[in-house]
């Protein structure tokens, strides 16, 4: 009988942060702020959906340098509301609901846990707010190495600092594109699609002990 290639066991877990971890609500985070109609559109479009929020994650604009930039395209009225999004769309974090629980119980059960995700510099300051970090091992973040997800080089370089092998690690993120970067190099993966029980699922069908 021919022998067949048996996947190795999965002793290393990434996950993505945004949509993952925590809840990235753009209408939300505008919201918040008081926008409403075409003014939240705006915001939306210029802000978010902006090239400038994509140099963030790409480490290539500071936060100050992209609120700026983004400003003088906007009406005055909107630029508090602008340089609010670009820094303080984080408080308060909203995290994914059951996600701190699983993430306790992966770490409990021996597994090794870490985040790659794409985000700018500022990303440092409010991981420690975000329910279930002290669990993670170590972190990198695409605008600190100039590359972003889903280039194949990050994920290789993400391994080379955790100091794990692609063969034994699973990757949660909720863009399919990302998961097929991750894939590229070895790595398993989990589309995430914002529930929890479905991701555990998955993850005891990986071979994944929850």
């Amino acid at each position: 009988m021919q022998k067949t290639d048996q996947p190795e066991t999965i002793r290393n877990i990434l996950f993505d942060m945004g949509q993952v971890l925590i809840r990235f609500d753009r209408a939300y985070f505008i919201r918040k702020l008081g926008a409403e109609g075409g003014d939240a559109a705006i915001l939306e479009r210029e802000v978010f959906l902006s090239r400038e929020w994509a140099m963030m994650d790409w480490g290539t604009l500071t936060d100050d340098e992209a609120a700026e930039r983004i400003c003088q395209r906007l009406p005055g009225r909107l630029h508090d509301a602008a340089r609010k999004l670009v820094s303080m769309w984080d408080r308060p974090i909203l995290p994914v609901e059951g996600m701190e629980d699983l993430v306790r119980e992966l770490k409990a059960a021996g597994y090794r846990l870490f985040l790659l995700s794409n985000a700018s510099v500022r990303q440092h300051d409010y991981w420690p707010r975000i329910p279930g970090s002290d669990c993670f091992e170590d972190t990198l973040i695409s605008a600190d190495e100039k590359m972003v997800k889903p280039q194949p080089e990050i994920y290789l370089r993400a391994c080379e600092k955790f100091g794990i092998r692609p063969e034994e690690s699973l990757f949660i993120d909720d863009a399919p594109i990302n998961i097929e970067g991750a894939a590229h190099v070895g790595m398993r993966g989990i589309v995430f699609h914002g529930n929890t029980g479905e991701l555990r699922k998955k993850l005891a069908e990986a071979g994944v002990r929850v």
